[in-house]
């Protein structure tokens, strides 16, 4: 059974070994633009629509010569992924679509970043490129130029501009190179290709972003997690690239802003009590490049709306301790890192006693930091207020 990648142009893309196999084989296989390449072939054809697994299915109990027809690279988002677990597949690539939209626009692409919008959301795209220099982008209608400029705009990624490929080695193909306004404001055909440049350079922030970086509430200034304390929980909850976060509590955004930028390809859940709060974190996620779920809210309440975490912060309770903890134990995945911040010895006691009696594994860093501070000519150290950090870890299930 025999894969081959096809281009917009059709047969005249393939070598004449492929279409050799495509005139002998005796069921070709295909999405409706693929077989209408092939009008002559007069054995049976068979659409790919819907779901795969009833084609899987099938094929899994063809005896015949298959021959299968998918766009591009079958193995670059495409159907060899998945079939080529299940099926007995010799596969022949063709040139991918980000390869074509490259070579258009003359531009090297090993060092480009490749995000697929295609079917998915575009919640997360922030953090996913933020800092990136080249970025290749797989659209669907949704996804499309216009709301990925707008997108990009909320940001305030306004170092990008973009070059857009159209129905590559079609009949309609188009290449442009747009400025993210341009883009905005322009139609496009539903086959294309974006890439992203930099036109200068734009780096990340790195870990620790100061407090006064985030807008916080007023008069009430200082109710964020400080920086020094906010590195130290980051390290405890252990976060890995495409960790699934909560920050409960979140106030300002500050711990779920920075989890999200570690955790780029994962996902980051907040909530918070307070309205004005909320719409600080919100404000803040423009800010700081990061885009992820933020709820109004006291938990426990709204949790269920939140996927399974690898990590859990919480940075206020509101009072009632024992269901939280149970709630977030209960939802926390196997071997999951759930870290607190406590203020007092009373809360810090029942704490313990609550995760401990959830079977958790308990460690408390005690925290007594100081910042210098000039007076006159001279320098004094001025102390933060002294914090536990209570780090509990699941076990396995």
């Amino acid at each position: 059974m025999k894969m081959i990648g096809i281009g917009d142009n059709g047969a005249a893309g393939l070598l004449p070994q492929y279409i050799e196999w495509i005139n002998e084989c005796d069921v070709l296989v295909g999405g409706e633009r693929h077989l209408q390449f092939f009008p002559l072939f007069e054995k049976e054809k068979r659409v790919i629509k819907g779901g795969l697994s009833a084609l899987t299915a099938e094929l899994q109990e063809e005896t015949r010569n298959v021959v299968i027809l998918v766009s591009g690279d079958p193995l670059f988002y495409g159907l060899g992924g998945v079939l080529a677990k299940k099926l007995p597949l010799e596969i022949y690539p063709y040139t991918s679509s980000v390869q074509l939209a490259f070579s258009k626009m003359q531009e090297s692409w090993q060092d480009a970043h490749i995000v697929s919008l295609h079917g998915r959301s575009i919640k997360g795209f922030a953090q996913k490129i933020d800092g990136r220099k080249k970025i290749a982008v797989l659209t669907d209608e949704t996804n499309s130029p216009q709301a990925i400029a707008a997108y990009v705009k909320r940001f305030n990624m306004t170092e990008y501009d973009a070059f857009i490929a159209e129905n590559l080695e079609g009949e309609d193909e188009r290449c442009r190179f747009l400025s993210l306004d341009e883009m905005e404001q322009s139609s496009f055909s539903p086959l294309n290709v974006v890439i992203l440049k930099q036109r200068h350079l734009v780096e990340r922030a790195s870990l620790g972003i100061p407090d006064d970086a985030f807008l916080q509430r007023k008069p009430d200034k200082g109710l964020i997690t400080k920086r020094e304390i906010r590195t130290l929980c980051l390290q405890e909850l252990k976060l890995k690239e495409n960790s699934i976060v909560w920050d409960i509590g979140t106030c300002t955004g500050s711990v779920a802003i920075e989890a999200a930028k570690i955790a780029r390809e994962g996902a980051v859940y907040a909530i918070e009590k307070n309205e004005g709060d909320l719409e600080n974190c919100l404000e803040n996620q423009l800010r700081h490049r990061t885009d992820f779920v933020a709820v109004l809210g006291k938990a426990p309440d709204r949790l269920e709306e939140f996927s399974d975490p690898h990590a859990i912060f919480i940075g206020g309770n509101g009072g009632n301790m024992e269901q939280l903890l149970q709630t977030c134990i209960s939802r926390l995945q196997p071997n999951g890192r759930l870290v607190m911040n406590i203020a007092t010895i009373e809360n810090l006691a029942e704490a313990m006693g609550h995760l401990k009696a959830l079977g958790c594994e308990v460690s408390i860093l005690q925290t007594q930091l100081s910042k210098s501070k000039p007076i006159l000519h001279l320098t004094r150290f001025e102390p933060l207020n002294p914090i536990y950090i209570v780090t509990a870890q699941k076990g396995q299930e």
